[in-house]
């Protein structure tokens, strides 16, 4: 496949149609299960640390299967590929919700995870080859529409459908449409042609061997108190040492499992970097939000699903709009008004206070998910504007890791700032109340100037948490803003493709 390749207008669109609707069953699957948890724990008799790998081994597999996305693209072809993972994310969706315990739910999300990893770096690869250069960044809106819009809304439609159906249904609402995106892409994808390329096993071995060690230290560190635990330390040690022989590898290999002439490309490398850092933020975001209008304001999981909402509303008009005036403005001028708008609404959720109504909640998302349209629509474009054509299903899949990555790293490193600042700020708060600052009985109840007992202390150490875990909170959001800011000088390594000079006829 080449830029724009001949196709009909309703070809085009079929494509398009089957492309975003896989790739947003798949992102969607990234959330949408979170809510449901515990009524999986109840249902299928596991624990609390035994059900949380529902999850793990979703983001584990998907981690270690994308990387090979470009491999089996180039030897089997795109659109067998394609079909083949969108027919098996369909096929294990259904194994999910008829799993009957918690071994058969962890193995088929394994499965999920692997056929849903090609889905995303695929989408995005088609969409560049079958529009022409110009419709570049319509086509990046729109599957950015997918991809960001999709965690935002998991959460509310899996809090939906667990509260008023089961929640077998957040797996099986996949396989009616995955079945129709099969048979679209079946019928209207072209054929692309095939490249006979070594397997580098050994490359492989590594990469899924780093990716899986640090996933899992990411997602256990909290739950074993980090590297208090052995099994940490074991996990950093065999991540660290495996990605550092695969990098050695990458560099002396003679038919590597990535091309290490696409990292020469410095739009590809700061486009990476990019991605680093808005997955963090937008995934450890959405990580805090709900439990924050749950445990603090009350709300509950499908009223904070709504509030949270509006992020993505912010994002997609943004992105319709970004998609429109790429061609006629400067990319890193879109970059630069992105991460201001992002780092602007992180700045208000450092302002939250524990009596505001939900007007800030919404205002600062709809804030924050402009910003995040700004940034990936020419995020997108840019990283593949100076790249080879052939690089480009190896690039997606790398941009897709890489922002997976992102989030993982964004979401442990503000569960552990929760946990140790919610300590500190609790410490802080404890050593400033004295005995006078308990309430006295009633007039009715006891003489003047008595204290309540245990229930007054009670009472107090409850307030104190709380305004303890809202001040951690604060400082999460005001870490995120700074992670932002970190990210202007990244557009200074961003450069602009020079446009052909006019010849004279």
């Amino acid at each position: 496949m080449t830029d724009g390749i001949a196709l009909s207008r309703f070809q085009r669109t079929m494509i398009t149609i089957a492309v975003m609707t896989a790739t947003l069953l798949q992102v969607l699957d990234t959330t949408i299960a979170n809510v449901a948890l515990p009524h999986m724990q109840t249902s299928l008799g596991a624990t609390r640390e035994t059900v949380n790998w529902v999850l793990t081994s979703y983001i584990i597999a998907s981690a270690v299967a994308i990387p090979i996305t470009g491999w089996l693209a180039d030897r089997i072809g795109r659109k067998t590929l394609f079909v083949a993972a969108a027919i098996g994310f369909t096929a294990s969706s259904a194994l999910c919700a008829a799993a009957m315990g918690i071994g058969e739910i962890v193995a088929f999300r394994v499965l999920q995870g692997i056929a849903g990893a090609f889905l995303v770096p695929l989408a995005q690869a088609i969409l560049f080859d079958i529009n022409p250069p110009e419709r570049h960044a319509s086509a990046m809106a729109l599957f950015g529409g997918g991809v960001m819009i999709g965690p935002i809304l998991g959460p509310v439609l899996g809090g939906w459908l667990t509260e008023y159906y089961s929640w077998r249904w957040v797996f099986l609402v996949n396989v009616p449409v995955g079945t129709v995106a099969t048979v679209m892409l079946w019928r209207y994808l072209p054929s692309g042609k095939t490249i006979k390329r070594r397997f580098d096993l050994f490359g492989f071995a590594l990469m899924g061997l780093a990716l899986a060690s640090f996933q899992l230290m990411l997602d256990r560190g909290q739950q074993l108190d980090w590297f208090a635990s052995w099994e940490i330390w074991v996990e950093c040690f065999v991540a660290l040492a495996a990605a550092w022989m695969f990098v050695v590898h990458l560099v002396s290999a003679r038919d590597p499992l990535v091309d290490p002439k696409m990292f020469r490309d410095r739009n590809f490398v700061a486009g990476m970097l990019f991605m680093l850092m808005t997955g963090a933020v937008m995934l450890a975001g959405l990580s805090l939000l709900p439990p924050l209008l749950q445990t603090l304001f009350g709300y509950s999981v499908l009223q904070s699903g709504l509030l949270t909402a509006p992020r993505g509303l912010g994002t997609l008009v943004s992105m319709l709009l970004v998609g429109r005036i790429a061609s006629r403005v400067d990319s890193r001028t879109l970059l630069l008004v992105g991460l201001s708008l992002m780092a602007l609404s992180l700045w208000q959720m450092s302002g939250f206070t524990l009596e505001m109504d939900r007007r800030p909640i919404i205002l600062s998302g709809v804030i924050q998910g402009f910003g995040l349209g700004f940034v990936f629509v020419p995020l997108q474009t840019l990283a593949f504007e100076t790249l080879g054509v052939h690089y480009r299903t190896s690039a997606a899949s790398l941009l897709n890791l890489t922002r997976n990555v992102g989030g993982s790293i964004g979401i442990s490193l503000v569960t552990v700032l929760l946990g140790r600042n919610f300590q500190v700020s609790h410490a802080a708060l404890t050593s400033n109340v004295t005995a006078t600052d308990l309430p006295p009985l009633p007039p009715s109840l006891a003489a003047p100037g008595q204290f309540v007992g245990q229930s007054a202390l009670q009472m107090l150490e409850s307030e104190v948490s709380r305004q303890a875990m809202m001040i951690a909170y604060l400082d999460d959001f005001w870490v995120m803003m700074l992670a932002t800011i970190a990210a202007f000088p990244l557009l200074l390594l961003i450069r602009r493709k020079p446009k052909p000079a006019n010849t004279a006829a």
